[in-house]
């Protein structure tokens, strides 16, 4: 009789987990179902049509090649669980506010269009991974962009009239990719060492707008591909030679005097050997540029051995030993007035 109850209860227990396991899949093909992709791409729209379903069901809109000008606010403010839109190449000379709204969205491509600014409210697009904005007339992007879009991982803002990045710039610490050629760049961010994610870096084509790079550029510490080429760059920052990871360097097309255009013809290895020569070798009269070597040395880009130093300047070497060392009990024996004033000096051994 007792094992008959015990058996029972065993299986009215294993009928309950069945039924709440049917729930969750139940619940779960629902959600499947719920969050569906709507394409009225290439239907030359002049007007965005009433969606056939609940806005708050889909999860992709795209809207691309069609002839829309405007996206209406209220349209925008109810994709509340859109990730992916696509409004690429379109007239649009404005995103709506409400865009701030979308949560959830990761990929925005907005290329192609008219576009000659972006919404401050885009900062509140917490959860965006991929910006494109190629080929529009941008001429400022929001000055926070940076301070927000903790999860960006692509930049594309090629094809501009771009004259600087935000400050912000620089804040974008999950930044892979940031292509920003075919601008009018005068310069860029200053403080580009919180960016320990950037693979790939383009700035090319800024033609005679951009002029100088930041001595920050060699603080890059996972940049893989750098593309300066066609500016009006004249000298390239020693620091690039401290670029471990770097594979691919272009920088034709600019009035090159340091390094000069015969070692920059011998290769990428030639090249950072010439600029990290250049550090070793600099003269004490450069404050500007010595100030960096502190930095250099705590990313572990540049050892510093052989680099000259001005009083008061403390960097700490990996083949230097602190004079913390030298006072413990191992070395005490070494500064006894017995050891100091022996005929036979323990220096010399």
């Amino acid at each position: 009789m007792l094992y008959q109850e015990q058996h029972h209860r065993q299986v009215t227990r294993m009928d309950q987990k069945k039924r709440v396991e049917r729930t969750r899949s139940a619940k779960e093909e629902e959600e499947e179902v719920i969050l569906e992709m709507v394409d009225m791409s290439g239907m030359a729209l002049k007007s965005i049509p009433d969606p056939s379903i609940n806005t708050r069901f889909i999860c992709k809109l795209d809207l691309s090649n069609n002839d829309l000008q405007t996206i209406p606010e209220s349209l925008t403010a109810r994709l509340l669980n859109v990730m992916v839109l696509d409004v690429h190449s379109n007239q649009l000379k404005s995103l709506p506010n409400s865009i701030g709204c979308l949560s959830k969205l990761k990929t925005l491509n907005a290329s192609g269009n008219m576009l000659q600014s972006l919404p401050r409210t885009i900062e509140n697009c917490r959860s965006l991974v991929e910006l494109n904005a190629n080929f529009n007339k941008l001429t400022q992007l929001p000055d926070t962009i940076g301070f927000e879009l903790i999860n960006l991982k692509k930049l594309l803002v090629n094809s501009n009239k771009l004259v600087f990045l935000p400050m912000s710039t620089s804040h974008l610490t999950s930044l892979q990719i940031l292509d920003a050629r075919l601008n009018c760049l005068r310069s860029l961010p200053e403080d580009l060492e919180n960016l320990i994610n950037l693979e790939v870096l383009n700035v090319s084509q800024n033609f005679h707008f951009l002029a100088t790079l930041p001595y920050s550029i060699g603080l890059l510490l996972s940049l893989v591909e750098l593309d300066v080429s066609y500016n009006n760059i004249t000298t390239l920052p020693e620091s690039i030679g401290c670029l471990k990871k770097l594979q691919k360097l272009r920088a034709e097309g600019n009035p090159l005097v340091s390094p000069p255009m015969d070692v920059m013809e011998q290769g990428l290895h030639v090249v950072k050997g010439y600029l990290c020569e250049k550090i070793n070798g600099m003269h004490n009269n450069s404050p500007k540029k010595t100030s960096w070597f502190g930095k250099l040395a705590r990313c572990s880009t540049f050892n510093g051995a052989n680099m000259p130093r001005e009083d008061g300047d403390n960097y700490i070497m990996h083949n230097e030993r602190s004079i913390d060392s030298l006072s413990s009990p191992k070395y005490l024996g070494m500064f006894s007035p017995r050891r100091l004033l022996s005929p036979r000096s323990y220096f010399s051994r």
